[in-house]
């Protein structure tokens, strides 16, 4: 493998101050961001919540958190456009530590919704803003390694989550977490602005423009293009992982918690971060990377909801397998940061996985409307089915970018 054939100066780039403030940027947000899938049921039951009333209140608690991260990508997005990728670290980091601080003295449900919308405004900065400086921090042949690193990293902060839940009360874990940003914060004094972004800055050009992102059906059809290809992702996060308990009770298996199954799930989805990025390096191609791993989503999906698991550990293992197919995360947001020029390029890799985060709130619509008639398996498949078929149809509205130069600028005319 190439990466293994690295000189020391290659080396020395890939593992750069940049990338690992970058990727354990990641591992905080990813702890916070999923913390409440691992706490959902307790906290619940500490404000006094039926177990009838768990998967409605749960759904309109994540709705809250992915509208915050809706709004926050916009934000974010266009503040690194306009005032650098810094700026959005230090600002996102600071705006959901706080936030989960707080969130673990709430007492009634709409606390924790209020909590969550503005903890997920601050979790919305800290991916895209990752990603771009990286890309724009690393030569073209190291950029899809170190975007891989960052998300492989990123991602057991999943497994740090579920540790924590299970040492401690709900309210000591978004203590923890948010104890975790400010530590990072501290660490961030060390990292330097991309060079891209600083050339650009000098120029005096529009810079984070989101309607930019409108104004010409090319670039509306790539940013639509890159955010429908992410569908597949945040619905198994979103909902067959998120509601892992109510999926385990309809197949008729006890002992599966939420914690557990997120758990498996994330190191399954780190482990396909890392097979997507060295297969898209190998292969010098992101589209057929993303169309191979949307195939595999399926497959999985499918065997999640109907294969005949008899135990918890068997379903888990099907947790794991999900998470191995929508393992393109890293591409997926390196794409979106590849598809534009550096005037426009963090508001687009900062909105593109926050607007598939919010996805979540209609396909939650979805999945409820359809639970009326249907099963709660039926009306999963269906969905599914449905975010699957979007994605692949969205793969052909975006460019191959795998050898792209970063270094241009959007422009209407």
């Amino acid at each position: 493998m190439e990466i293994l054939n690295m000189d020391s100066r290659s080396l020395k780039q890939l593992f750069s101050i940049p990338v690992i403030v970058a990727a354990l940027g990641y591992f905080v947000d990813i702890y916070d961001l999923l913390l409440f899938s691992i706490v959902r049921i307790p906290s619940l039951r500490s404000m006094g919540v039926a177990d009838s009333e768990m998967l409605a209140q749960g759904e309109y608690l994540i709705r809250a958190q992915m509208i915050g991260l809706l709004l926050g990508g916009i934000i974010w997005g266009i503040m690194g456009d306009k005032r650098g990728r810094l700026s959005v670290l230090f600002g996102s980091i600071l705006l959901y530590s706080l936030a989960n601080i707080v969130n673990g003295l709430v007492t009634t449900v709409d606390q924790y919704a209020l909590l969550r919308f503005i903890a997920g405004i601050g979790l919305a900065g800290e991916l895209g803003a990752g990603i771009t400086l990286v890309s724009e921090s690393l030569p073209t042949r190291l950029r899809g390694y170190g975007t891989t690193l960052v998300a492989t990293v990123g991602l057991m902060g999943a497994v740090l989550a579920n540790y924590v839940a299970k040492t401690f009360d709900w309210q000591m874990a978004y203590f923890i977490g948010g104890g975790l940003g400010l530590i990072l914060l501290v660490t961030r004094i060390s990292v330097f602005e991309s060079g891209i972004f600083l050339k650009v800055k000098e120029q005096g050009v529009d810079r984070g423009n989101f309607l930019q992102l409108f104004n010409r059906w090319d670039r509306f059809k790539k940013f639509m293009g890159c955010i429908l290809i992410g569908l597949p992702i945040w619905y198994v996060i979103g909902i067959l992982i998120t509601f892992s308990p109510e999926f385990a009770k309809a197949m008729g298996i006890a002992g599966v918690v939420a914690g557990d199954a997120v758990m498996y799930s994330y190191i399954g989805l780190a482990a396909g971060d890392l097979l997507s990025g060295f297969a898209s390096q190998a292969v010098r191609s992101r589209k057929k990377t993303v169309f191979v791993f949307i195939l595999l989503s399926l497959v999985f999906i499918t065997a999640y909801l109907y294969w005949p698991f008899q135990t918890s550990s068997g379903f888990y293992t099907g947790c794991f397998f999900l998470g191995l197919g929508v393992g393109y995360w890293a591409l997926f947001v390196t794409i979106a940061a590849e598809q534009f020029g550096t005037n426009l390029r963090s508001t687009a890799a900062t909105t593109v996985p926050n607007f598939i985060r919010g996805s979540v709130v209609p396909l939650t619509f979805m999945f409820g409307y359809l639970r009326a008639s249907l099963n709660i398996l039926q009306a999963a498949l269906i969905v599914g089915v449905f975010t699957i078929m979007i994605a692949f149809w969205a793969l052909r509205l975006i460019d191959e970018t795998f050898s792209r130069d970063l270094n241009y600028l959007e422009k209407d005319h």
